[in-house]
């Protein structure tokens, strides 16, 4: 019997069924959204992180935890709610496991985690956020959030983080990363020359099962494929959706124009900001990603090329718009 926490989300849900698929009993634990899955061997179970008492129970005859379940949010006013769901719902997690004596948890966390502004460094899993490496309270409380985890490792808990880039997939079109389709598929015309890494949701959740599997402990792993521009992984999206691709180049001056416009008009309408000062600074921001170390410990793991995981994005998305 195995727990996947956050199992509606993208990462969740293609968790699910790559365990599913290996014959696993799963637990797929949800908070709002339901986990839109059937299947025999899957348990589906409606918790809040900062309900020790549910967690307690969702824990029964769990040997395996799998913690995905997380705040993405970029806005300044979610600051209080990072905290609480992404360091307090870890460490409430970590202590469940504790008490129920699970077999070993794998914790997804974030390069975010590692502090992103580093010019001119290669990030590596040696780093860890400091407020002079990022402008974000979500790197800051997914670092936090890891703390928890190692604070177990200390206690006696097996475990295993994933720092992951940008996850990609063909998941809910208004919800995470799977935004960056919708917003090329409505042809948003401004694109960055920004640098990140990007990696497939099914890359990551073969991983964090190879992990699972192993006898890897106490250790943490940048999951990343590629690093690219956002200019080219927009190109490659528009291209795999027949649109066209974005023509007009953010400067950091339009960047800075842009977001406290945003911000204004959030506070007049009480709507969240499409763009926030952390979000136009990290899309400006060139960033390296060093993936050596997972290949390194797991050397049968293979990345799936970006190209490849755009395209077979796209045309998921596509097929549930048919």
């Amino acid at each position: 019997m195995i727990l996947v926490t956050g199992a509606a989300g993208l990462l969740g849900t293609t968790l699910v069924e790559q365990l599913l698929a290996k014959g696993y009993t799963v637990k797929a634990m949800y908070h709002h959204k339901p986990i839109n899955i059937n299947h025999p061997q899957l348990i589906k179970i409606q918790a809040d992180l900062l309900d020790v008492y549910a967690l307690a129970d969702a824990m029964q005859g769990v040997i395996q935890v799998y913690h995905c379940a997380a705040l993405v949010s970029f806005n300044p006013k979610d600051a209080a709610a990072l905290f609480s769901i992404n360091v307090e719902g870890t460490a409430n997690v970590v202590n469940a496991c504790l008490d129920a004596g699970i077999q070993k948890l794998v914790h997804v966390s974030s390069v975010a985690a590692l502090g992103r502004i580093r010019p001119g460094e290669m990030i590596t899993e040696k780093m860890d956020w400091t407020p002079s490496t990022s402008n974000s309270k979500y790197g800051q409380s997914k670092y936090l959030g890891e703390l928890e985890v190692w604070r177990g490792v200390a206690e006696g808990l097996q475990a295993a983080v994933v720092n992951p880039a940008i996850i990609l997939g063909a998941g809910d079109w208004n919800d995470s990363s799977t935004k960056i389709f919708k917003s090329v598929y409505d042809e948003f015309p401004w694109y960055t020359e920004g640098v990140t890494g990007f990696v497939a949701a099914t890359d990551v959740a073969k991983a964090m099962i190879l992990l699972m599997e192993s006898n890897i402990s106490g250790e943490k792993f940048i999951l990343s494929a590629a690093n690219e521009t956002y200019k080219h992984v927009f190109e490659t999206i528009a291209t795999a959706f027949g649109k066209k691709a974005p023509s007009k180049k953010v400067t950091p001056f339009i960047a800075a124009l842009a977001w406290r416009f945003e911000a204004l008009k959030s506070r007049l309408t009480g709507t969240s900001p499409l763009l926030t000062k952390e979000t136009t600074l990290t899309a400006l921001t060139k960033v390296y990603y060093d993936n050596s170390k997972l290949l390194s410990y797991l050397p049968s793991f293979q990345y799936t090329a970006l190209n490849n995981t755009i395209v077979e994005a796209c045309n998921k998305l596509l097929a549930t718009k048919a």
